[in-house]
């Protein structure tokens, strides 16, 4: 003990701060706050509010700047303004844990470059602040590592991500805290499908800082408990994204897998097209990989209790040029959907079924504009008659919501699989996918299949073929006879 109080003492004042600094976190952080053991290049740390995520990572990035001279580190979070309030500035920030002894001050005096959002230590080290509201800025920058703060809520997170490692090539081993109170979205689906590979991934909850909380903040936060987004703030739960968008998957019905599909009363064959009309390619222009073409068969039905209901009755999504658009779309229009009736009498020849049993779509629906209008007019000439759809300013978030009380309302089914009991068809599963987890452009990578269901159903309600927000008329009304008699008489 006495030879160690002997080193101390000999320390230079830097270094004394250093180990004080270092002795003094590792004394009061809790078990949530200490680094995964393992090979990780990433450490994705899900926590629930105040659970003490932004003190972590400000702790141990400054460490790693501080023990290793002249090394390059950067920290990135959803808003210039959160990087300047919480990374740097913040009570848990970077200027509040690493000692000010340790941090070379600017000209002015000042502790850092507010400007250039740089902290410059006496080491040589740099910790560089980026914003991820512009991924392009992450090109150039090179690191030896870093902080991404917030994760989960980066608007372009897939972008920036993938340009920031880029620069993540210093040094022998690059790695990243990345600390984010989680949503069901692209990113973190991407890292959580890495875990156990070069991935480490660790959970805390509100309830594991509570101690250090002010009151008010542990009453209004806890009033929440027992709920979705209670599960996913205070337990940092990621909740199935199918569960978490304008559309929930629990609200689709099952069509049982070993029960007829029902006497169809109208087919709408809805189309969403990706090629476009200056190149005939099946690219849109600004994207870095070509969309789908997509179909979506929605059938009309009406229940035994009256109720009229919607069907899915095929979907597919496939990367077609125009030629083969074009045959693609006059074949599906042949296709014959429910179960072919037994015929009254067996024919002499042939099969024992009606040659016209079961519907063929009555309408083919193509969005009006862009290459829609190219493969609309090709399809005229054909004889193929489509009926245009135009969808306005209407975004793509607010298309879906004006149709989710179909779904909320336990109009919409789809057929059960056969092999795997409670769960859609596989060929349904890609459309589900899209319907309920898009939250707005750019939250999925392709929302071809939705565009084209929303679409189809879309038409559908505005010609009052099925009810969105409308009371459907009560069928034992409209039995009721008419009074006999002039209604004008006196």
């Amino acid at each position: 003990m006495d030879d160690l109080s002997s080193l101390y003492d000999q320390l230079a004042p830097d270094e004394r701060a250093l180990a004080d600094w270092q002795m003094r976190w590792w004394q009061t952080r809790r078990p949530h706050q200490i680094p995964p053991e393992g090979d990780w290049t990433i450490w994705l740390m899900l926590a629930g509010r105040g659970a003490g995520k932004t003190r972590t990572a400000a702790e141990m990035l400054g460490a790693w700047a501080a023990t290793q001279p002249k090394t390059r580190w950067l920290v990135s979070a959803p808003t210039y303004g959160d990087l300047i309030s919480v990374c740097f500035e913040g009570d848990s920030g970077l200027l509040n844990s690493v000692p000010h002894e340790l941090i070379e001050r600017t000209a002015s005096g000042s502790l850092w470059n507010k400007g250039d959002v740089e902290i410059t230590l006496k080491n040589g080290s740099l910790i560089k602040g980026i914003t991820a509201e512009k991924p392009e800025r992450f090109r150039g920058p090179q690191f030896h590592g870093g902080w991404l703060d917030e994760l989960a809520a980066w608007q372009r997170a897939v972008e920036a991500f993938d340009l920031l490692m880029f620069g993540m090539r210093l040094g022998q081993r690059p790695r990243l805290i990345c600390t984010t109170t989680p949503k069901p979205n692209q990113i973190v689906r991407q890292l959580l499908a890495r875990e156990k590979k070069d991935v480490s991934v660790t959970r805390a909850t509100t309830y594991d800082n509570i101690d250090n909380l002010a009151p008010t903040f542990r009453e209004q936060i806890l009033q929440y408990e027992g709920t979705t987004i209670g599960r996913q703030e205070i337990y940092a739960e990621v909740i199935s994204p199918e569960e978490m968008g304008v559309i929930r998957k629990s609200w689709i019905k099952m069509w049982p897998h070993d029960r007829a599909i029902p006497e169809l009363d109208y087919i709408v064959m809805s189309l969403d097209t990706a090629f476009t009309e200056e190149t005939g390619s099946t690219a849109k222009k600004g994207k870095s990989s070509a969309d789908y073409t997509a179909c979506v068969v929605w059938g009309v039905f009406t229940a035994s209790s009256g109720k009229r209901s919607i069907i899915l009755l095929d979907c597919w999504q496939e990367r077609l040029g125009f030629p083969e658009l074009i045959d693609r779309t006059k074949r599906e229009l042949k296709a014959v959907y429910a179960p072919r009736e037994k015929a009254l009498f067996k024919p002499l020849i042939g099969p024992a079924y009606m040659e016209d049993s079961g519907r063929k779509p009555d309408i083919l629906l193509i969005e009006d504009k862009g290459s829609g209008i190219s493969l609309r007019q090709a399809l005229a000439k054909e004889g193929v008659i489509s009926a245009p759809y135009n969808p306005g300013r209407a975004r793509k978030l607010d298309r879906l919501h004006a149709i989710s009380p179909l779904f909320a309302s336990g109009h919409i089914w789809v057929v059960e699989s056969d092999k795997t009991l409670g769960h859609a068809k596989s060929w349904a599963q890609p459309l589900i996918e899209q319907l309920c987890t898009f939250s707005g452009e750019g939250s999925i990578p392709h929302d071809d299949l939705m565009d084209a269901a929303v679409q189809g159903l879309r038409y559908l309600a505005d010609r009052d073929m099925i009810a969105t927000t409308k009371r459907e008329p009560d069928p034992e009304a409209a039995r009721e006879p008419r009074p006999k008699g002039n209604p004008y008489a006196v």
